[in-house]
């Protein structure tokens, strides 16, 4: 494709895939911006302009004309469930994006009518009644009108779970049934149980219930999981770590991204996780492993990065703002075992903790540890989430060499925070200012898809404006950070939590060739606008894995969407609306720039005799005899 004067003239070693005409964000601070680059064998071999790309394009090379668009490194979740995500990917009607409820209910309605008997329709994450114009979840009535035979199983946030009657049966709930530890049932006077799970304050009565729902089999997984791969493609993410969590299981459940991997299918590279998964036999899990792996263990496309975000279930809190904090029984005992054994061999782990007073707890393990030497010794370790830590516990993570990944949470539990902390809290949850001024390394991810949705977008908006989907301001600007700041948080930060910042989050030669094209100039488009973007093009080790808008039909085929009634076969995944820029007046800007377009391409045609002059006369179908 020789564009603008280039044309063919490397003979050995031509670049596989050039991209030209656009406007690069390297995040390299030899050469910030450029206009072009060059890759060959899935690294970056050249940046530049076309004139420094030239002398790599080969009578084989993909020229692709960014038309002007902003190309910025593939972006990086640092904290995203993908594994289990993409196992269930294509059973779940996604409510990401979607404006109203009512809208919401309808797609639910239409699901069940196309689900076959003994499937569930579930919604699981991505939404929350706040982001609805009736700022309300459905009713159990609601749901058995859309669904009377049908089970429904609507997931909202880490709080509750709405149930149809059909899914109460099927998931065996009657009078009978005992509130499980940690959560309720809630009845109705006559003792049944309503359809309505509420957290109290474990989310483990919304999860366990939602593992009697009937899963995929065989080649399904994997289509499933390439599927969510693609759709995480869309919005330009090229590599995710994942956390691990409650119900994978090691190694089963990492069957399905090993087999891909193996067949080159992968489209996002993975760095994974290992979470011990039963109560009270932590310790000989994590030995174990121990002895049959390392970190790093794998390739650039999928690799081990450690243990967590569990060492132990006593020592994990609860996130769930509509519940008090909880007040975690003693742990130190068994946690300071599994954090000796990792440390003493090479193991790096991360840490779910919310709030400050588990912190505080776990560094006073740390610190025993490091008396002896143990911290810090080079093993990557960090602690997610931490919506409340105190300036005290940041200086003491500093001082013991550790980091930090945030996720946009509270775009979706920003209100409940709110509600129960108050403006001073919200204010600083979490402190991403103090952070930074400290030198911590701060990734930055979703904790996709049972809460937040895996559109990074939204967690972009998130960082930089302090607003949640329900748009409401909880962090001041002395607690946010700029666009720049907030796409750094999204690859190099998240790159370097895998000991991969030297190749990957930087476009420079040498780098992996990651990369997206934007459908939207991230630096330059309204705040609001910031959610709505998406990757028209996205390049992942050198090869297109998403292509939309131009550059359709570019990308690799993927299996048709398997079951066939599957909600993401019908409905898709993310749900995009229109930005808020092009709405009102900017609408009729942009239909009054359309009008002169069309008739600029009249005049055009008029003038090469395509079309007849135009006449005085305007012609109207409707009134012509």
């Amino acid at each position: 494709m020789p564009v603008g004067g280039l044309v063919p003239q490397a003979t050995d070693n031509a670049a596989e895939l050039v991209v030209r005409n656009a406007r690069i964000h390297t995040q390299d601070a030899r050469r910030p911006q450029a206009d072009a680059l060059a890759v060959r064998g899935g690294v970056i071999t050249a940046v530049g302009d076309d004139q420094d790309v030239a002398g790599h394009i080969g009578p084989d090379t993909r020229v692709v004309d960014a038309l002007g668009r902003r190309v910025v490194p593939g972006l990086n979740d640092a904290h995203l469930h993908v594994i289990r995500g993409g196992l269930n990917y294509v059973l779940e009607l996604r409510w990401d994006g979607v404006p109203t409820l009512r809208q919401g209910l309808a797609m639910l309605r239409e699901q069940a009518a196309r689900t076959p008997k003994g499937q569930w329709v579930r919604v699981v994450g991505g939404w929350s009644a706040e982001q609805f114009a009736e700022r309300r979840l459905p009713t159990v009535a609601e749901l058995n009108a859309a669904a009377p035979d049908t089970p429904v199983f609507v997931l909202h946030l880490y709080q509750s779970a709405v149930l149809n009657r059909a899914a109460l049966k099927a998931a065996g709930y009657d009078r009978n049934t005992p509130d499980p530890k940690g959560g309720q049932i809630v009845r109705s006077r006559d003792g049944e149980p309503t359809g309505m799970l509420l957290a109290a304050p474990s989310a483990l009565i919304l999860y366990s219930t939602l593992a009697k729902a009937p899963v995929l089999e065989g080649e399904d997984k994997k289509t499933s999981t390439r599927h969510f791969l693609r759709e995480l493609n869309r919005f330009g993410l090229t590599s995710a770590i994942d956390a691990a969590g409650g119900f994978q299981n090691f190694p089963e459940n990492y069957s399905t991204v090993v087999d891909l991997a193996k067949s080159g299918q992968l489209s996002l590279r993975i760095a994974y996780h290992l979470f011990p998964q039963t109560p009270g036999q932590e310790i000989d899990d994590l030995t174990r492993w121990i002895e049959t792996a390392r970190p790093e263990d794998g390739d650039e496309w999928l690799r081990l990065n450690g243990a967590g975000e569990n060492l132990t279930w006593a020592a994990a809190d609860f996130e769930n703002f509509t519940q008090p904090r909880p007040e975690l029984a003693a742990y130190e005992a068994e946690f300071e075992k599994a954090v000796r054994l990792l440390m003493e061999n090479g193991w790096g782990f991360r840490l779910h903790a919310t709030y400050d007073e588990t912190i505080r707890r776990d560094l006073a393990v740390f610190e025993k540890l490091a008396a002896e030497g143990l911290f810090p010794a080079g093993n990557r370790w960090l602690f997610d989430h931490a919506e409340t830590v105190s300036p005290a516990s940041l200086d003491r993570i500093a001082a013991l060499g550790g980091a930090l990944s945030v996720q946009n949470r509270l775009s979706f539990q920003g209100e409940a925070f709110l509600r129960r902390y108050g403006p001073g809290r919200a204010a600083d949850a979490p402190p991403l200012t103090a952070m930074l001024e400290r030198g911590l390394t701060v990734a930055a991810g979703t904790d996709a898809t049972r809460v937040s949705t895996y559109n990074p977008w939204v967690a972009l908006h998130w960082l930089v404006s302090g607003r949640t989907v329900g748009d409401l301001t909880l962090r001041p600007p002395s607690n946010r950070v700029d666009r720049r700041t907030a796409l750094a948080l999204f690859t190099r930060a998240g790159a370097a939590l895998t000991g991969e910042d030297e190749v990957k989050g930087v476009l420079r030669p040498g780098c992996y060739a990651d990369l997206a094209v934007l459908s939207e100039d991230y630096f330059s488009v309204p705040e609001a606008d910031i959610p709505h973007i998406e990757s028209l093009l996205t390049v992942t080790g050198g090869r297109i894995v998403y292509a939309a808008g131009e550059y359709e039909g570019l990308d690799e085929e993927l299996p048709p969407v398997s079951p066939g009634w599957s909600p993401v076969a019908r409905f898709g995944g993310y749900r995009a609306t229109p930005p808020p820029a092009r709405a009102g007046a900017r609408q009729a800007e942009l239909l009054g720039e359309a009008v002169g377009e069309s008739e600029e391409q009249r005049q055009w045609r008029v003038g090469r005799g395509l079309v007849p002059e135009a006449t005085d006369t305007p012609f109207d179908p409707c009134f012509s005899l």
